[in-house]
């Protein structure tokens, strides 16, 4: 199965962390850290979604096979985000 991501923040979506429609159903584009009851959570920029991200940069590391600095993971959400539905 292909694996999809968040199309705000670009988090892997599994069936747990899916945000939820105004009618309660499941979203899946959207995590529940983004999008709640048919609505994002943050009204943002992109760059500000990238900074808001970047913090959480020791946990990302606990997934990779080789840890990324800060700065590098803000560089690949840089190229990363603009292809994601929310920052089109």
């Amino acid at each position: 199965m292909e694996q999809k991501f968040c199309q705000s923040c670009g988090m892997p979506l599994t069936e747990d962390i899916l945000g939820t429609n105004a009618d309660g159903s499941k979203n899946e584009d959207y995590c529940i850290y983004c999008f709640k009851d048919g609505k994002f959570l943050q009204d943002c920029t992109m760059d500000e979604m990238i900074e808001h991200c970047a913090q959480f940069i020791d946990e990302v590391n606990k997934q990779m096979p080789m840890p990324m600095t800060r700065e590098e993971y803000v560089q690949m959400m840089r190229g990363f985000f603009p292809m994601l539905k929310r920052w089109r």
